[in-house]
């Protein structure tokens, strides 16, 4: 049984503890309360710019990018998303093994290229160690978001998928729900995958006038032909819902690139209020724990001084006997 030197002793090193946890849960709870804002503040504009693209290229049958047509998959690159510093729960390890199986998935599919972009220092660590083809090291962008820097690994990405350099691009991140729910999310980021806001669309609103893949296939078919009514006039297809000014090409090339900015800024914000969240909760669970055990330590501390004056009394009384 410990002495009431070494129970103290250990009551004094978890409030020591404690105190530590709790300052790091109010400075995460702060820090969370303004990644809130910056998200909420993102999310409605970055959310109906893709609606709008995405529905626009859906719907549109002369509206063809190379953005978002697939291709045979040979080399890809993941933009993964962590954090700088530890004591955050699972949220780094989550990520690392995340990213861990989609390069293992792809490798046991022939696609051996596949390129990091890592977003933390946590995951650019492990990256660097397990030997995978980092490219570049952007770990201030976890602790201080940044627009100009994310348009910069838009743009890189935007450009390597335009040349051929890489087939495809996802991002491998936490979106944040609420302060107890972030939910691991693997997102395509190029090509611009229409499918999935046609699905949306559906579910929704069965009104919608979004095409089918297939009907959107026929009419690039079909486009150039020209039908002629009765009286001998031109007559336009009748899936021209879109008034395009000043054209297609201008239209395109400035919601393109805009679109991929939100996405990878939106996932770099979803992610660090996740990160807050996370830490935060953690904190939180630390303190409890810390509360438990210290409760569980005074109650042994008062056990055993207890224990100690019965046996001086014990002493006492039997020395007085004695005598």
């Amino acid at each position: 049984m410990p002495s009431l030197k070494e129970i103290k002793g250990r009551i004094a090193s978890v409030n020591s503890t404690r105190k530590i946890t709790s300052a790091m849960k109010m400075v995460a709870s702060s820090k969370l309360h303004h990644a809130q804002i910056a998200i909420q503040n993102m999310l409605p504009y970055e959310t109906m710019l893709e609606h709008i693209l995405k529905s626009f290229l859906a719907a549109e049958a002369e509206a063809q990018t190379i953005y978002d047509q697939p291709r045979p998959v040979h080399r890809v690159a993941l933009v993964v998303f962590s954090s700088n510093s530890s004591l955050c729960g699972g949220f780094n390890a989550n990520i690392i093994k995340r990213m861990q199986q989609v390069v293992a998935e792809y490798r046991d599919q022939g696609v051996a290229d596949v390129e990091i972009y890592p977003i933390g220092r946590k995951v650019y660590e492990k990256a660097k160690k397990l030997g995978y083809d980092v490219q570049g090291e952007f770990s201030a962008l976890a602790d201080k978001p940044n627009v100009r820097q994310c348009i910069d690994i838009a743009m890189e990405l935007g450009l390597k998928f335009q040349k051929g350099d890489i087939d495809k691009v996802e991002l491998i991140y936490h979106h944040f729900k609420s302060a107890g729910s972030q939910v691991l999310t693997r997102k395509t980021f190029l090509p611009i995958d229409i499918e999935e806001e046609l699905e949306r669309d559906h579910e929704r609103d069965l009104t919608s006038i979004a095409a089918t893949k297939e009907s959107q296939e026929y009419l690039k078919r079909n486009r150039k032909k020209t039908k002629v009514n009765a009286a001998g006039e031109e007559v336009p297809p009748l899936n021209d819902n879109f008034i395009v000014e000043p054209d297609m090409d201008t239209v395109l090339s400035q919601l393109l690139p805009k679109l991929a900015h939100l996405m990878l800024y939106t996932a770099l914000l979803d992610s660090v209020a996740s990160e807050h969240a996370a830490r935060m909760v953690a904190m939180q669970t630390a303190t409890d724990n810390a509360d438990e055990l210290l409760r569980q330590l005074n109650l042994q501390y008062n056990k055993s001084r207890q224990q100690a004056i019965t046996n001086e009394l014990l002493d006492i009384v039997g020395g007085s006997v004695n005598n």
